[in-house]
This record gives C-alpha cells, structure tokens and sequence, in this order.
C-alpha cells in the first residue's frame, strides 16, 4: 500500500477496479482545515485525463507498470503483432486498443509497451517516426519550402499536412505526439 506521500509524476495506482497514472499533482496545505494532493490522471486502460483530489494520508493500492521495448513485426487482420526485444516473445495487440497510433507506426519500428503483469496496457511511440508519402497532388516546379502547404496521405494512412515541393514517394518525418509534419526525411 502507498498513500498521499508517495504521489509523484509516473505514479500507478488502482482505485476502483480502474487503474490510473499520475500526470500532474499538486499538495495543499491551506490555512483552514486539512492538506490535501489535486492530481490529474490519467486512465491506463482508456486514456481519459481526469481530475481527482486526495485527503493527505489516503491510501492507494499501487501497481506496478512495466515498461520493456518491443519491434513492431506485422499486421493481422486487426491485431498487431510485436516481438519482445530481449526475449523474442510475439504478443498480439487488439486495433481497437491502439487507440489511433496504428498509423504511427510501419513494419520494424521500435515501440516501448505498457504491461501490468501479463496484461499489455498501451504502448510508447517514439517521439518521431519517418512514413512515406502515398498520396498528394503533385508538386509544382517552383515552390519553395515557404510557398505554401497541401494535404497528403501517408502510407500508414495518417493525413498531413505538407509543403507543397513534397510529391509521391518521399519520406517525411511525423512527430508522433501532434501527428505534424516537421521535415522532410
């Protein structure tokens, strides 16, 4: 068991048969009445970032989060497929619980997942990745890199945004955390 003072940034713990992170806290002691932490969570298994505030000396059930690095190998019907990197265990990851970073990521790609015990929890994209551009108008002889900016689709499927010197078979690179175009690659 921990309780209030063990709170800190990256922090897990169970409440409610529901697991969270600590994203943010925040300990008040104001001059009236108790102390107490505000903390922003995060919900490990939806995503959802909510609020909470916790009576100083509560007591948390904390869990343990893992965190191992794993590749990306393939894609199968609607599972992904990733190999343990130090054990070569192959674990299958449902697409509904990629929640949209399946188009962040390509055949070999480096991935750091989320587990508690067995149960795989979410996985951590690199900051940036490289994807190919598959579809965009073509580029017109005289842009320039201020000139202006047209959608395009990458081979992932993810939509962007890009300059409009870039064409069909470039590669660009994405920052994974705005989903953005930075540079081409």
């Amino acid at each position: 068991m921990a309780n209030t003072s063990d709170i800190k940034k990256g922090f897990s713990f169970e409440l409610d048969s529901k697991m969270y992170m600590i994203i943010e806290f925040l300990h008040v002691k104001p001059g009236k009445g108790g102390a107490f932490v505000r903390t922003k969570v995060k919900n490990i298994e939806t995503g959802q970032v909510i609020d909470m505030t916790f009576k100083s000396g509560e007591n948390f059930k904390e869990i343990r989060l893992e965190k191992n690095p794993y590749e990306y190998l393939y894609r199968d019907g609607n599972d992904f497929v990733f190999m343990n990197n130090n054990s070569y265990e192959q674990v299958n990851f449902s697409l509904e619980n990629m929640n949209g970073k399946e188009q962040f990521i390509i055949e070999n790609t480096n991935v750091d997942v989320l587990s508690v015990g067995e149960k795989i929890i979410d996985i951590d994209l690199p900051i940036f990745v490289i994807l190919e551009i598959k579809e965009t108008e073509p580029g017109i002889r005289g842009n320039t890199v201020s000139g202006g900016n047209k959608p395009a689709v990458c081979n992932t499927g993810l939509k962007v945004t890009v300059p409009l010197f870039l064409n069909i078979g470039d590669k660009i690179k994405i920052d994974t955390r705005s989903g953005e175009y930075v540079e081409r690659a």
